[in-house]
């Protein structure tokens, strides 16, 4: 176990769905109360205010989402840890359903700018594609490389009561400032501007597939441009820290795994492999990765022809990743070449498929791969189920219940949740069951005057509100859902008399726009 003082924990993600932020830091910060009551005495709404702010949709769904909240649970927690993603300039597209179809709109979440972020310009970093590598009498170099700039902007996260505020790095693609002089040569600046959006779109816009794997070019680029300005920093980090050293600048990576944990939310970093990968062992105790799901659509599987092209020398290092990992396999099963073949990195028929350096845990989400990888590395594996922090899902977001709750059994529950067992003792008192009823029955009014005066809808406060919403996809299976709420229509009109609880059915979530059999269940 690493302790805080003397190690930082650095979270790499492609998504991060952080929402609003302005409730939830005064929350944390302990001030919305007197926020509350000082727009009050000015005669204002702090409600309208907080409905002005545009979400920070960096993020498809549930992977996203975890992300933002295990940033709320590591500040919360003391701990010296660093959240690295992309500045994209549109997040999550916005949905409008016309004629019972899904049409999709750009999220232009920027056009007003953002308040709570911070442009760090002193901390831009280059970063390399292209190119080809070249045998020098120092080792390989990766030569004649095209460079964009990764400039970062960091957002504070706050955690709760504690007065500690961690940070969230995000990279925003810029042109390099020196315009290629061939252009001008040649006369042409126009051409030599226009350019320059080339580079820049590589944080333009979040993809929006939810696990599903699209194996575009830009889609490599914005995984490879975050981890290799992500590490960078990290590095430059680790060097300038003394940690009780007496060189004022470390020079020695011995200690690296020690001082820095890496986190790679799901495959999409997992560029962060070939990149820090200069000692193999020390890559691999400092990286650790999450998988998210066994769907075999979402694997990852690039073609080597791609790696080739953009990134010649990360391809040779996953080689030679690929080649030690094997050499441990044949170790420990020798004469078992199937085994070998199946648990390769790199598929060998047709075209190779580089599942791009994802180090030794490459193709767990596979089902039948797990067996081959837990056989070799048990000690590996670990099981988490995902929490969301009580901060923004508890407190922020039912305040009436948070207060019942507290008025109860305190708040320590706020940063302990295991704290809510103490709950069990009032199950069975029935002025507590009243209380918690009132609270569910006002909130549900609300809902149905929001569903009334946005919608025009009118729905029963008194019903059963029976609600699903979620990515639309055939595995959550909101289609069987669907299929639920005509049965139970058909049981009303067969017996009308019947005794059934009224229901109110609520289904909302967005498909990806390429997603066929999604947006055909939405219509």
């Amino acid at each position: 176990m690493k302790s805080p003082e003397e190690s930082r924990v650095y979270y790499l993600s492609l998504e991060y769905y952080m929402g609003r932020s302005l409730q939830n830091t005064m929350i944390n910060l302990g001030i919305q109360g007197a926020c509350d009551e000082a727009m009050y005495q000015l005669g204002l709404d702090i409600e309208e205010l907080e409905e002005l702010e545009e979400d920070a949709g960096l993020g498809n769904g549930g992977l996203g989402r975890l992300a933002a909240c295990f940033l709320d649970s590591m500040a919360t927690l003391g701990l010296a840890a660093y959240g690295y993603g992309i500045r994209y300039e549109y997040g999550i597209f916005a949905q409008k359903i016309k004629n019972g179809e899904q049409t999709e709109e750009p999220d232009d979440w920027l056009r007003f700018g953002n308040p709570w972020e911070k442009a760090r310009p002193e901390y831009m970093l280059p970063v390399n594609f292209y190119g080809h590598v070249e045998d020098t009498p120092q080792g390989k170099k990766w030569v004649n490389t095209q460079v964009v700039v990764a400039m970062p902007y960091d957002s504070p996260i706050p955690g709760y009561g504690n007065n500690i505020v961690n940070t969230l790095r995000l990279w925003s693609a810029k042109s390099p400032v020196e315009f290629n002089l061939k252009f001008f040569n040649d006369g042409d600046y126009i051409q030599a501007v226009i350019d320059r959006n080339i580079a820049e779109n590589i944080s333009r816009v979040l993809y929006p597939n939810d696990n599903f794997f699209e194996g575009k070019e830009l889609r490599l680029k914005q995984e490879y441009f975050m981890c290799a300005a992500t590490l960078r920093d990290i590095i430059r980090r680790f060097k300038a820290s003394k940690f009780g050293c007496r060189d004022p600048v470390r020079t020695s990576f011995d200690s690296f795994p020690e001082k820095v944990a890496i986190q790679l939310n799901d495959t999409h970093p997992s560029m962060a492999i070939p990149e820090l990968m200069r000692a193999w062992e020390v890559t691999v105790k400092t990286c650790a990765y999450t998988n998210h799901t066994v769907l075999p659509e979402a694997l990852e599987r690039w073609p080597t022809s791609m790696l080739e092209s953009i990134l010649p020398r990360h391809l040779q290092i996953i080689y030679h990743i690929n080649h030690l990992h094997l050499q441990e396999v044949q170790k420990k099963f020798p004469g078992d070449w199937d085994r070998v073949k199946r648990m390769s990195l790199v598929e060998e028929e047709g075209d190779k498929e580089g599942q791009h350096g994802t180090s030794l845990h490459c193709r767990l989400t596979c089902c039948q791969r797990f067996h081959d990888f837990y056989e070799l590395s048990p000690e590996k594996f670990q099981n988490k189920t995902n929490g969301i922090t009580p901060r923004r899902w508890l407190l922020l977001c039912n305040p009436s219940l948070a207060d019942l709750i507290a008025e109860k059994i305190g708040e320590e529950w706020i940063v302990h949740l295991e704290q809510l067992q103490l709950l069990k003792n009032y199950a069975k008192d029935p002025n507590f069951q009243r209380a918690v009823q009132k609270v569910k029955q006002e909130n549900k009014l609300k809902l149905a005057q929001m569903l009334e005066k946005d919608y025009g809808v009118k729905v029963n406060p008194a019903s059963m509100f029976d609600i699903q919403v979620k990515r639309i996809h055939e595995y959550k299976r909101q289609l069987l859902n669907c299929l639920h709420i005509i049965t139970l229509y058909n049981r009303i009109k067969r017996n009308p008399t019947a005794s059934i609880a009224p229901r109110t059915v609520m289904i909302g979530g967005k498909a990806a726009p390429g997603y066929y059999m999604a947006k055909k269940i939405i219509n």
